[in-house]
């Protein structure tokens, strides 16, 4: 007790006090606005009488803040976008992946990713990279998708032509030995048994939907290595990849937090005229398919106390990469979804490539609400083809502009968007064109601008064509992919009646 008032005591001394110092220091400096105090009646939100007005910085326009593009002799582009800070991200991005497996062994794009950043002409072993890029703050990483690989470094800007000559000796020179690829088969396998294990069911998932999509051709081939090629692949088999894959003209050198001049001028002494570890011979087998939706089903029992479905509508050239119609219906539907509230989840997203697309919906539930899950979602896929709610469209706008800038708002992911872009399109949109995409400031409607029409266009036209399911779980209770496609086609999305005589 004698604490407690003692610490009263105190803050109340001290209270008093700085009211005497504030009021000296008043009187003495009389200072007109260091207190509110001094003008009761004006409110916070005007300014104050007698304030000089701020100046704040401004940008030239827009022209600092455009990525710039230059395209050297052996047709690798060098792409870079100017941004604050001390440090930067750097990387190749390789038009690569496990899409153009089909005349080899499946799964060397995800053999390539763990091997990444090993043993090089110039470098010993991986350490001796790891310990490179220590000097100068670094970290690096690679990911394989289905149509891109990134390489890419994140460092200190003072250290970019060093970072630029690791990332040339990386991709073009690594040793590939037996050790490496041993040590990549361990991870590969670990990988395949953790994917079957984790609670997590999306990776599995989004592999299935793709699979039902795109039966057996480019972007629906496997992803990852399946085990029965683990033990076949070897350096001949990745050199014979490399050969057709890893030339100049399907590299991006992209950059961000640099220079575009001193980035051209590291790309020019690393990356124009290399000789690469597999030979300088012309690629000759280049698969140049065009992706071919099929759609279908892929069901996997499992003893999860859930299902899990992931339906997908539509695809091809109607949602190839680039536009923003594929974001907005994402946004739509996640309003819808979220409003049934004994769905484990329910999430709308899709998945773009540079000639066609994913609009997915993911959802689960209690085995036993599987088929009014199915029916909620075969229902809205056919609001959506009728009429579409302003207010909603209005929100499903905002949400995507938001998430759109601040998504960008980070180093790496504005690295791998203008690589990715710059890949499929050899430019770039910048985040003020892409909003002005999904809602100009206009009254009169105007191309790019997204209306309702839009929306159901591309709805109704999606319905036409056969949906893709994959599912996961408990399915006692999923209907059949024909009552699926039978609701898809109906006029209110209702699943067809089934009738059963002993349950």
């Amino acid at each position: 007790m004698a604490a407690v008032v003692l610490a009263a005591t105190r803050l109340l001394r001290g209270s008093r006090a700085w009211g005497r110092s504030r009021l000296r220091f008043r009187a003495l400096g009389d200072r007109q606005f260091s207190s509110g105090g001094a003008y009761p009646s004006v409110p916070l939100s005007a300014p104050l009488p007698g304030v000089p007005t701020p100046v704040f910085a401004t940008a030239d326009g827009q022209e600092k803040f455009e990525t710039k593009v230059t395209t050297l002799d052996n047709g690798l582009r060098v792409a870079s976008q100017s941004k604050f800070g001390q440090f930067c991200t750097v990387g190749v991005l390789i038009n690569s992946g496990s899409r153009y497996e089909a005349k080899y062994l499946s799964g060397i794009a995800h053999f390539l990713e763990k091997l990444a950043f090993s043993s090089t002409d110039r470098f010993d072993s991986k350490d001796s990279i790891l310990l490179t890029l220590e000097k100068h703050g670094g970290i690096c990483d690679c990911q394989a998708s289905r149509d891109t690989t990134m390489y890419a470094v994140s460092a200190d800007s003072k250290g970019l032509d060093t970072v630029v000559g690791l990332l040339a000796d990386v991709v073009l020179h690594p040793r590939l030995t037996e050790e490496e690829i041993e040590m990549a088969r361990m991870a590969v396998q670990f990988e395949l048994e953790d994917l079957s294990m984790r609670p997590d069911p999306e990776p599995l998932l989004t592999e299935m939907i793709h699979e039902a999509a795109y039966r057996e051709n480019t972007v629906g081939l496997h992803r990852f290595c399946p085990a029965e090629n683990i033990a076949k692949i070897d350096r001949d088999v990745l050199h014979s990849y490399l050969r057709n894959y890893y030339t100049p003209d399907r590299m991006v050198l992209a950059g961000v937090g640099i220079e575009h001049d001193h980035l051209v001028e590291c790309a020019r002494k690393y990356l124009l005229g290399a000789r690469p570890a597999w030979g300088s011979g012309a690629a000759v087998d280049v698969d140049r398919s065009v992706a071919q939706y099929t759609g279908g089903v892929v069901k996997e029992a499992d003893f999860i106390p859930f299902a899990v479905l992931n339906m997908m509508m539509g695809g091809g050239g109607s949602f190839s990469a680039g536009g923003p119609g594929k974001g907005m219906f994402t946004r739509l539907y996640l309003n819808v979804l979220n409003r049934h509230h004994w769905m484990y989840n329910a999430t709308a997203y899709h998945h773009s490539y540079e000639d066609t697309g994913l609009l997915c919906i993911h959802a689960s539930a209690d085995p036993r609400q599987v088929r009014e899950m199915v029916e909620i979602i075969t229902k809205e896929f056919i609001l959506m083809g009728g009429t579409v709610d302003v207010v909603e469209l209005e929100r499903a706008k905002t949400q995507l502009m938001s998430m759109l800038m601040m998504n960008l708002e980070a180093r790496p992911v504005i690295f791998e968007d203008v690589g990715r872009q710059v890949l499929a399109t050899r430019s770039r949109k910048l985040p003020h064109e892409l909003c002005a995409l999904i809602r100009l400031p206009v009254p009169v409607p105007v191309p790019g601008d997204v209306r309702p029409e839009d929306i159901r266009r591309v709805a109704s036209k999606m319905l036409r064509g056969k949906p893709a399911v994959a599912a996961l779980g408990d399915l006692s209770d999923l209907p059949s992919y024909e009552h699926i496609q039978a609701a898809l086609s109906s006029r209110d999305g209702r699943l067809p009646r089934t009738y059963r005589l002993f349950r």
